[in-house]
């Protein structure tokens, strides 16, 4: 499908806003001050800003430059620029945040439910999670999970001038939400013990290799670096727009939304139940949110409004990040020459039948959440590896360094780019470990557990056979690499 300027992003600040809104999502506001409280706060923050610049901004650098460039989705841009035959690559990355998309929309019906929630009177409950137990898996858990994922549709489906009007709408409102409740959490007795925690460096720390394995994967899970969103909304920009900044933008105004996010929970928390911190860090994602959160702003003056704004922020967060992934899956179908209109309302009715497993079996959303959330460790590795065989230096002089550059990238991107493929084998294989029980390597194989080696592997062992068949008859309509197509001096000499 042809890119025509009525597909554009309107300006370089909408183009700016949907990005970043696309980036921020759950992983900022309930999984960043979980992460960081339960790996020493501030120590985790040094490993955390490293692998900002280290791993995020070069992935968002390299998916930016691929949609800019190749003016296609995923499967269509690997092909574009490595070759027909590598197209299962993309395939892998589009189906892996398609697949977290199904369950995604669940999670976004559980922030509504509970703003809901708090609106009525409902929350906080008289026993600590009452009310999260009696919804989740319930039918009014698939009924927000519909919702959430027709609304969704009902954007997409206006094309990338609507997902650019919301974005302009909740990311400005996400963020004064956030600033207030950061304000207001600054405000209570004793907010420092959150902020001494959360800043204090204890510097021996850092010579423990699972926080750095903790930060790595933080900023893998909550900036959108190698989902393959970014290079779809990348499809939209306009041909002026620079990429090096724009990518260096999106990581740090992610991770300032994510820190923000931190001071506000993190004092709550130390303020409101200092005896229980340690108790309420480790109640996990679900069970810091919707079980203490409830409970920790019934505890100050005026906790139900804050309690309000709090849900309806993370509803926002969670909606916008849904949008660009049903968009992604979108653009895949729009680049088979599938009408855009029809392929949205497919993506929709898969997603909203895709997700009821979830929506109704809380195990079954942890294994996909499990299996898929490591898969985007795998599509951050293929993206390096797509640029390595296309030609660090050849992708840089030919796609990166324009006429439109506002940075010109020097002759460091090889290295960053082999040091990006080093962190990806690193963190793949960490989170592989995790997978084996204590009962051994036997035990773990087994395909049907919620968490193992032997469910991950045969999910994945399944998709890519799929995926590398259907390839192999797909090359029928080859896709000629670009570099092939394109003769410049710079194509002309040895890349490496």
């Amino acid at each position: 499908m042809p890119h025509t300027a009525s597909e554009s992003f309107s300006s370089r600040w909408g183009m700016m806003l949907a990005m970043i809104s696309l980036a921020v999502g759950t992983g900022n506001v309930w999984r960043f001050p979980r992460i960081a409280a339960t790996n020493d706060g501030g120590t985790f923050l040094v490993p955390w800003l490293i692998f900002l610049f280290a791993w995020s901004i070069p992935l968002l650098m390299i998916e930016f430059t691929m949609g800019k460039a190749m003016r296609a989705g995923p499967v269509d841009a690997f092909g574009k620029l490595i070759g027909s035959r590598f197209r299962w690559m993309g395939l892998w990355v589009a189906f892996t945040a398609t697949a977290i998309m199904f369950y995604y929309s669940v999670v976004t019906g559980w922030t509504l439910r509970f703003f809901i929630a708090v609106l009525t009177g409902e929350i906080p409950d008289a026993v600590p999670g009452s009310f999260w137990q009696g919804f989740e898996g319930s039918g009014q858990a698939v009924l927000t999970h519909a919702v959430m994922m027709s609304a969704g549709v009902a954007l997409v489906y206006h094309g990338v001038r609507g997902i650019e009007r919301i974005a302009r709408l909740l990311l400005p409102t996400l963020l004064l939400l956030i600033i207030a409740l950061m304000v207001r959490a600054l405000s209570l007795p004793n907010a420092h013990i959150g902020l001494d925690f959360l800043f204090t460096v204890h510097w021996e720390q850092l010579a423990n290799a699972e926080l750095w394995m903790q930060a790595l994967t933080q900023n893998a899970w909550d900036t959108g670096a190698g989902w393959g969103l970014i290079l779809t909304y990348a499809i939209y920009a306009r041909s002026r727009e620079d990429t090096t900044l724009n990518a260096a933008l999106i990581g740090f105004g992610n991770n300032s939304i994510s820190l923000m996010a931190g001071i506000l929970v993190l004092c709550t928390i130390f303020s409101v139940r200092p005896d229980a911190a340690t108790e309420i860090v480790g109640a996990g994602n679900n069970g810091l949110t919707f079980i203490w959160v409830p409970q920790l702003f019934a505890g100050m003056p005026g906790g139900r409004l804050f309690m309000a704004l709090f849900f309806l922020a993370l509803l926002f967060a969670a909606f916008t990040s849904l949008v660009s992934m049903i968009e992604l899956a979108t653009r895949v179908l729009v680049d088979r020459r599938v009408n855009r209109r029809r392929a949205v309302l497919f993506v929709g009715l898969a997603g909203l039948l895709f997700g009821l497993p979830s929506a109704l079996s809380p195990s079954f959303f942890n294994n996909q959440d499990a299996v898929w959330g490591i898969g985007l460790m795998v599509s951050g590795l293929l993206f390096t590896v797509a640029v390595l065989r296309y030609g660090a230096r050849r992708f840089r002089l030919i796609f990166m360094n324009t006429s439109e550059s506002d940075f010109t990238v020097g002759g460091w991107w090889r290295t960053m780019v082999v040091f990006l493929l080093l962190e990806a084998v690193v963190l793949l294989a960490w989170w592989l470990s995790q997978t084996i029980s204590a009962e051994g390597l036997a035990a773990s194989l087994n395909p049907f557990a919620e968490w193992s080696l032997g469910t991950v592997l045969l999910q994945w062992g399944t998709v890519l056979t799929l995926f590398i068949l259907w390839n192999r008859r797909a090359e029928r309509g080859k896709l000629v690499p670009i570099g092939n197509r394109r003769k410049t001096r710079d194509a002309e000499e040895d890349p490496r």
